[in-house]
Order: C-alpha cells, then sequence, then structure tokens
C-alpha cells in the first residue's frame, strides 16, 4: 500500500431517527449527490415495512442487518505462484458495509416497482433470513467454511 491511509470520516447521523448506520444506508442509496431522494427511499420504505409488516421498521431494519452481516469471508493471497481463497474473520465497520452492499445488490436486482418498495420487501425478507441477500452471505459463509484448510495462511 502507497501513500497513506485516507482518514475516517465522521458520517452525521440521518435527521429522521439519529442513526449513523441508516445515514450510511442512505449515502450508498445516493446516486449523483442526490440525498434528498436517497433520504426518501429509506424512509418511504420504512413506512412501506410498517404498513405491510405491521411491525417496527427500525427492528425490522436492526433484525436484517444482523442476518445480513457476514462472520467470515475470503481473501485471496498468492503464495509462491498460487492464489489461494484464504478465509478471514470479519470485523467492525466491514460487517455493515457489507450487509448494505449486498442488501442493495439485491434490491436493485428486483424489478417491476418502485425502489422504496423493494428494499422494504428486501428488508422484511432478510428479518425472516430470506431474500438474495441472504444467499449471497450464506454463499459467502460457504466458501470460507470450504477453504478452511488455507486458514493458516492468513
Amino acid at each position: 500500500m502507497r501513500g497513506k491511509q485516507a482518514p475516517k470520516r465522521n458520517i452525521k447521523p440521518d435527521p429522521k431517527f439519529n442513526r449513523v448506520d441508516i445515514a450510511k444506508l442512505i449515502n450508498k442509496i445516493m446516486l449523483g449527490g442526490k440525498k434528498t431522494i436517497a433520504q426518501g427511499i429509506v424512509y418511504d420504505a420504512f413506512a412501506y415495512i410498517s404498513e405491510k409488516a405491521k411491525k417496527d421498521p427500525l427492528e425490522t431494519y436492526d433484525i436484517a442487518m444482523r442476518n445480513i452481516s457476514p462472520n467470515l469471508e475470503v481473501k485471496g493471497k498468492r503464495i509462491g505462484g498460487a492464489n489461494y481463497q484464504v478465509p478471514i474473520v470479519v470485523i467492525g465497520e466491514r460487517k455493515l458495509t457489507l450487509a448494505h452492499r449486498w442488501l442493495l445488490a439485491a434490491t436493485r436486482a428486483r424489478k417491476g416497482s418502485a425502489m422504496f418498495k423493494r428494499l422494504g420487501e428486501e428488508l422484511i425478507a432478510a428479518a425472516e433470513g430470506e431474500g438474495a441477500a441472504m444467499k449471497k452471505r450464506e454463499d459467502v459463509q460457504r466458501m470460507a467454511e470450504a477453504n478452511k484448510a488455507f486458514a493458516h495462511f492468513a
């Protein structure tokens, strides 16, 4: 790695729920600097969750993030001319980052309805342990388990 590592930026919490993790989700959804549109999508998705699932949207979001967040992931490492997929433990912020990334990829892959509906449905599915984001997490976990033999390279 060349140069200095970029400094950590402090992200302000979102205006409605006053939570940093939801502000990060809004920033991930945001395209082209349109933050108010991204906020509208997230808040409409939470309203959709409370209306459709008849549950607290923040609780549903927390359960979904806990379900999607991975414990292990694989990282490519080159040793002696061969590339090995080495399983490593996921720590701290990276869990939330990966969870948001997979959630939005699954949401954007769904077609046919408004973004807030797709996000709401994916969050409900993830809270129940279903959906494309959960499948992605299980695939990553399975890959890490399969490559446990290379854990000593970590």
